[in-house]
């Protein structure tokens, strides 16, 4: 006996599975892919923001070599500037000094005797250290009455006489001590117009 089927044929499921796994995109080469895209680009950017920044680099190290002329001259600039303003401060240091020197000066030749001598005269902190020969103890003690009659000197000290002997000469070396002021109280008045004419 013939047996026909006359149902229509049921479609066979595994085929289209195979057709569908066909047409799906694979999902990890698109994501490896997107990976190397992306690595690619950074790398990329990271190139160019290199080279932009060795083109800075680059000008500014040009412009550097340009400024290190001024920069040398800046520098010996001021190297002459600190050594001017430390002669500049001496100066001034010493100027209001000058004037005792010429003052001390002056009254010590002023009140020295004949036949008497000054090898050596210094003074620190308003002390006057003499040194000199003369002929005879005498007019060493003369000089130093002389010197107590100035209005500047006070506390005039002999500190040594010595004789010396040089070819059948004799004489006496002597040292003194003694204060000084510039403003003596009865010259006081005149001090000041010095000070304001020097001015």
């Amino acid at each position: 006996m013939i047996r026909i089927n006359l149902l229509k044929p049921e479609a066979k499921e595994l085929p289209v599975e195979e057709v569908k796994r066909e047409i799906k995109p694979p999902k990890m080469s698109l994501i490896y892919l997107f990976v190397v895209f992306a690595a690619a680009a950074l790398f990329f950017y990271q190139r160019s923001a290199l080279n932009k920044e060795n083109t800075l680099l680059e000008a500014a190290q040009i412009e550097k070599n340009k400024l290190s002329d001024v920069l040398s001259k800046l520098e010996e600039a001021q190297k002459l500037k600190s050594l001017f303003e430390r002669k500049i401060n001496l100066i001034n240091q010493l100027k209001p000094q000058q004037q005792l020197a010429v003052r001390i000066m002056d009254e010590l030749s002023k009140h020295i005797p004949y036949y008497v001598w000054l090898s050596e005269a210094t003074y620190t902190k308003q002390t006057v250290h003499l040194k000199g020969k003369a002929l005879s103890n005498n007019l060493i003690a003369d000089y130093i009455y002389s010197l107590e009659t100035s209005p500047y000197f006070f506390n005039v000290n002999l500190l040594s006489s010595t004789q010396r002997t040089t070819r059948d000469n004799q004489y006496l070396e002597f040292a003194i001590n003694a204060n000084y002021t510039l403003e003596p109280e009865s010259e006081s008045s005149p001090g000041e117009d010095v000070s304001e004419v020097a001015k």
